[in-house]
């Protein structure tokens, strides 16, 4: 008897199940279904793990060309969730994650530009590429082209360049220079000293354009005025005023041709996003995308997947 059971078992399991075949409800239900989860998972990459940047600008030739476009590491300095609306210059309050380090000497850093050396806010909202040259603390000083971190030559980036040998001496004034009213010019720059969190500033009339933007910024909003010989914020007189967050000083390598942290001055630890590592593409961005093939055609493979550093 279970020898005739096991042979009826074997027969069954020899017959051909048939394939469940879905209705057209229940496909389009699971095609939406599969959508969401995909656009979940690509916001919560890019949300806390990896960005995408494209390069705009040759200010950082020839480490980074004009038309690579970046995988940058989020989570290294802290991941935050989205700052503005995509495609739009609507800024969003947003949270930041813990930091695993903070920015150091030599990162390539990707950080939403803070605007221009007097203006509150930039005009939208892009997203630049630099190489940190000083942390919260530090004194900068550029003399004859060449940059000096604390009193010690800086080591230079293998890619570095300079477009020119002419040298702007010193003495010579760039009125485009941070901070304003300084007697500074892209060559011989400094002595600075880049601000950190805490840090005190005994304000004077001498100084206080110098500071004015800085403090605007972190209230969000135009709060230094003078009135006399008296420096106020938000109406209320003050001689000093505590610094809120951390700043750092960025440079391109191709230093004849960057506008950095020289000409707008520092960039604030919020405004960071991260550290870029991975060329993921790269192509001549000066042909137009309506001569898609020809663009195509321009495609550098030699620097796809290049690490940059």
């Amino acid at each position: 008897m279970s020898l005739f059971k096991k042979e009826e078992s074997k027969e069954k399991s020899k017959e051909i199940k048939k394939p469940v075949v879905k209705t057209f409800q229940q496909k389009f239900w699971e095609f939406w279904k599969n959508l969401l989860f995909a656009a979940v998972a690509a916001l919560l990459i890019k949300t806390f793990l990896i960005e995408t940047s494209r390069v705009p600008t040759g200010s950082m030739e020839k480490t980074i060309w004009v038309g690579d476009f970046l995988f940058v590491n989020k989570f290294i300095y802290g991941s935050s969730s989205p700052r503005n609306i995509p495609f739009t210059n609507i800024s969003l309050p947003y949270f930041q994650m813990p930091a695993l380090r903070e920015p150091k000497h030599g990162d390539i850093v990707v950080f939403e530009f803070p605007g221009d050396r007097d203006e509150l806010a930039p005009m939208e909202i892009s997203n630049y590429v630099k190489r940190c040259i000083g942390v919260p603390g530090d004194t900068i000083e550029v003399v004859d082209k060449v940059v000096f971190v604390n009193g010690k030559e800086a080591p230079r980036a293998s890619q570095i360049q300079y477009m020119n040998s002419y040298v702007s001496s010193k003495g010579i004034v760039n009125p485009r220079i941070f901070p304003r009213g300084s007697n500074f010019n892209e060559d011989n720059y400094g002595p600075i000293v880049v601000p950190k969190k805490g840090d005190v500033i005994n304000l004077t009339l001498d100084n206080v354009e110098q500071w004015r933007t800085i403090i605007d910024r972190e209230f969000g909003k135009r709060v230094v005025t003078v009135d006399g010989n008296q420096i106020m914020i938000e109406g209320k007189p003050v001689k000093s005023y505590t610094l809120k967050q951390d700043y750092y000083f960025m440079m391109g390598d191709n230093r004849d041709d960057s506008l950095d942290s020289r000409f707008w001055g520092f960039v604030p630890r919020d405004k960071i996003i991260g550290e870029a590592f991975l060329i993921y593409w790269s192509w001549d961005p000066s042909i137009p995308f309506s001569d898609f093939f020809k663009l195509l055609g321009s495609v550098r493979l030699g620097r796809i997947a290049k690490i940059v550093h």
